[in-house]
């Protein structure tokens, strides 16, 4: 392969990266929050945790994002 065909696959693979990031990050925190619930008998964590791995994936999407626009 060649300079420019590495480039390629690089960002590629960055983007494809990014796609996943977003659904992971919500599914831990929902996840986490669950078991959490489960452990001490509450009936809110999970939601407070999955909204927290939204914000979180939503963030880390917007940080690569913005490292593109520079």
């Amino acid at each position: 392969m060649n300079r420019q065909d590495r480039n390629i696959v690089r960002l590629y693979a960055r983007y494809a990266q990014l796609a996943f990031v977003l659904p992971t990050s919500t599914f831990v925190g929902w996840a986490l929050g669950t078991w959490l619930d489960r452990y001490f008998g509450t009936h809110f964590l999970y939601l407070v945790l999955l909204l927290l791995g939204v914000a979180g994936g939503i963030i880390h999407l917007i940080r690569e994002l913005n490292k593109d626009v520079r």
